[in-house]
């Protein structure tokens, strides 16, 4: 990531956690929506459950943040998406993952985020980017993908989706729920 897309005067990590502050409350509205009875229901028989898809959704930032901690690292050769027994256990994820970003990620210098990640595979380099690359793309922007994935299921379940950037069909962004209230 170049340092000119750093907010001026913020560290890299400083910047993404601003964004990070910013986007939580938003994912935190989602996963409150997921229905208790449709933790097992999926939209295909090759999609995730909606339990699973939450609880990826609410695990992602900090299991990410924990992953680049460590170079180079090594995938397991498999990976299981976990099925939450409840809406709550997703929760909870999301509140303690939530709490580890902002407490691991201002660990992160300008210098560490700079530097080249690699990420093996079957003892097989398959990543060698910047640090602060790789969570940009892993951490917030395979995020904001699930998010939006989410946003999917909760539709097909006839659920409000809660609106994000800008409104859904269900309701008016943030900004513009604060002013009619002002």
């Amino acid at each position: 990531m170049p340092v000119a897309e750093r907010v001026a005067g913020q560290s890299i990590a400083r910047s993404f956690l601003k964004e990070f502050d910013a986007q939580a409350p938003l994912t935190r509205r989602f996963l409150e929506r997921l229905p208790e009875d449709k933790l097992t229901w999926k939209p295909h028989e090759k999609s995730m459950t909606a339990g699973q898809l939450a609880y990826h959704l609410a695990f992602v930032p900090s299991g990410i943040v924990q992953l680049v901690k460590n170079n180079p690292v090594t995938l397991p050769k498999s990976f299981e998406f976990i099925q939450p027994a409840s809406r709550d256990e997703v929760l909870n994820l999301f509140d303690d993952g939530a709490a580890t970003v902002r407490r691991e990620l201002p660990k992160f210098t300008d210098d560490v985020m700079s530097e080249t990640w690699r990420l093996f595979t079957d003892n097989q380099e398959v990543l060698a980017l910047p640090r602060a690359e790789f969570l940009r793309d892993a951490m917030l922007s395979h995020w904001y993908q699930h998010r939006g994935q989410f946003g999917v299921y909760l539709r097909l379940l006839n659920v409000p989706v809660p609106a994000s950037f800008g409104p859904s069909a269900d309701e008016p962004p943030a900004f513009a729920m604060q002013s009619r209230t002002a």
